[in-house]
C-alpha cells in the first residue's frame, strides 16, 4: 500500500521510508529484536488507530516470526484499553488476512481462568505486576472489580504471551492513543517491576515513534523517567 505513494509523492516516501525503516530501526543502542518490534509497532497501530498501516505490518509480522495466537492475544487485550468501538475493525482486519495466510479460525483457546476464578486470578495478576496491595484493590468498587476481573483475569492471565509482553503491549497502548499520561506512567513503572528497563521501555518508543510522532512520543519517554523516580513497586 505504501509502495503506491511512491509514484505520487516520491519526495516524501523518500525521507519517510528512510527514517521509518532504516534510521530507526537500525539506531545504535535503540534497536529491538525483530518480533518484540513487530509486537510493540503492532500494538502502537491499534493505539492509534492506524488501520491502514496495521493492515501491512500484520503479514509482516508473520513473516518476523509473531505467531498468530501472539496476533490475536494482542487484539483482545486492546479492547479492555482502546474499546470494542475502536478495536472491531481491527479484529475484524486480523481475521480477515489470517484466514488469506491459510490460518485456519478459531485458534487454539488460550485462556486459564474460570467464570468463577477470573476475579481472583485477576487479582493476582495485578499483584505480581504492581505490588501485593492489588490482591485487596478489586474492593474499592465495581470497577476496580471489573478491572481486576475482566481486564486482567479475563486477559492477562492468558497464554500466547509471557506477563512481561502483555505489560508492553499495554504500554503501547496507552502512549499511541494519548490522554492517558496517568496510566502510562503506572504500566511504565509494571513494566519495570517485571523486567522491561527504562531503556527497554526507552528502545520501544523510538521504534515506534514514526507511526505516532514526535508529542505523543515525548510524552511516552517523560512517563518513563517519571515511573523510573518511582521507589518500589506503585500503581
Amino acid at each position: 500500500m505504501l509502495e503506491s505513494y511512491r509514484a505520487t509523492d516520491p519526495e516524501f516516501m523518500e525521507r519517510f521510508e528512510h527514517f521509518a525503516f532504516h534510521e530507526v530501526i537500525h539506531e545504535s543502542g535503540q534497536e529491538l529484536d525483530p518480533v518484540t518490534r513487530h509486537i510493540a509497532i503492532f500494538s502502537t497501530l491499534l493505539g492509534c488507530q492506524g488501520i491502514d498501516v496495521f493492515m501491512e505490518e500484520l503479514p509482516a509480522a508473520l513473516e518476523a516470526g509473531v505467531t498468530p495466537v501472539m496476533v490475536k492475544e494482542i487484539v483482545y487485550q486492546a479492547v479492555d484499553y482502546l474499546g470494542i468501538g475502536r478495536v472491531l475493525p481491527f479484529l475484524k482486519a486480523t481475521n480477515e488476512i489470517l484466514s488469506r495466510q491459510g490460518i485456519t479460525l478459531p485458534l487454539e483457546g488460550q485462556a486459564t481462568t474460570t467464570m468463577e476464578n477470573r476475579l481472583e486470578q485477576g487479582a493476582k495478576a495485578q499483584a505480581e505486576i504492581f505490588g501485593p496491595s492489588m490482591l485487596e484493590a478489586w474492593k474499592g468498587g465495581h470497577i476496580n472489580r471489573w478491572l481486576a476481573a475482566n481486564c486482567f483475569g479475563d486477559y492477562y492471565t492468558r497464554t500466547g504471551l509471557t506477563l512481561a509482553q502483555r505489560e508492553m503491549i499495554t504500554f503501547c497502548f496507552l502512549a499511541a492513543q494519548g490522554g492517558c499520561e496517568p496510566q502510562l506512567t503506572s504500566h511504565a513503572k509494571g513494566n519495570m517491576n517485571l523486567g522491561n528497563t527504562k531503556e527497554f521501555l526507552i528502545r520501544v518508543v523510538s521504534q515506534c515513534l514514526p507511526y505516532i510522532g514526535y508529542p505523543r512520543s515525548l510524552n511516552a519517554i517523560a512517563c518513563i523517567q517519571k515511573a523510573a523516580n518511582k521507589p518500589g513497586k506503585c500503581l
